[in-house]
């Protein structure tokens, strides 16, 4: 479903965030993006739909290469949940912020209407549509920001840090909802527990270079590998008698 060969992204003002990245996703696998801030993880994320194009390299959706003439349909195909859920949300409802990316596709009338129920019927929301976006919690965001990515009906699912700012109850409904989801899923994220949730296998990147690519259990069970990694699951607090 996804492959990328010798990928480099360099940004205007000469930073390299990734070095000769080697990686292929099978379909309907769900893979955790890990590494310490600087990794170059987001910029990872967002060359899978062409937001960033590669500097060298090639990025391939189902064999096909991201370029002028195909990233288009590549934006269709991969969907992007950025990690702050108002940069996603932008419309005066919620009906027409989720409408808003398959009628940009070429969507319209009864199979539009039918793309938003649907999607907002996936993430638990289908009784907000005419809510206005800025009146909702954070996890409510989170969840219509999933569904504007869904109505468009792509083959993977990309999400940045879409654990970050949850209360407990609302990281819970997110496991849950993306647990029912048939795409392939990219999750790029510091919560190594949330990743362990919803992912087999895990890749690590550190300096912009793929470090480590292997089943998540056996990367959680590694101390030494995730110390030098700067990765660490959390730790309880001890109580104070």
């Amino acid at each position: 479903m996804i492959e990328l060969a010798g990928v480099y992204y360099e940004y205007p003002d000469g930073r390299v965030a990734l070095s000769g990245i080697d990686l292929r996703v099978g379909r309907g696998e769900r893979v955790a993006v890990l590494g310490p801030n600087g990794a170059g993880t987001t910029t990872l994320a967002l060359t899978l739909n062409g937001t960033l194009r590669a500097s060298a390299g090639t990025v391939a959706i189902s064999g096909a290469v991201i370029n002028d003439g195909s990233v288009r349909d590549v934006r269709c195909r991969v969907g992007v949940v950025f990690q702050d859920p108002d940069d996603q949300l932008f419309m005066p409802t919620v009906f027409d912020d989720v409408a808003f990316g398959p009628a940009n596709f070429g969507v319209s009338g009864a199979a539009l209407v039918e793309r938003v129920d649907a999607a907002l019927a996936a993430v638990g929301m289908a009784s907000a549509a005419d809510r206005v976006p800025h009146h909702l919690s954070f996890g409510e965001k989170r969840r219509v920001a999933v569904a504007t990515v869904l109505a468009c009906d792509p083959d993977v699912l990309v999400l940045d840090e879409p654990s970050c700012n949850l209360d407990p109850r609302s990281r819970r409904e997110l496991v849950e909802i993306l647990q029912t989801l048939p795409q392939t899923i990219v999750i790029v994220t510091h919560d190594l527990l949330f990743a362990a949730e919803l992912c087999s296998r895990a890749i690590v990147l550190d300096g912009g270079r793929l470090a480590v690519d292997q089943p998540i259990d056996e990367l959680l069970d590694d101390a030494s590998l995730l110390e030098r990694h700067a990765l660490e699951l959390p730790v309880l607090p001890r109580r104070v008698r």
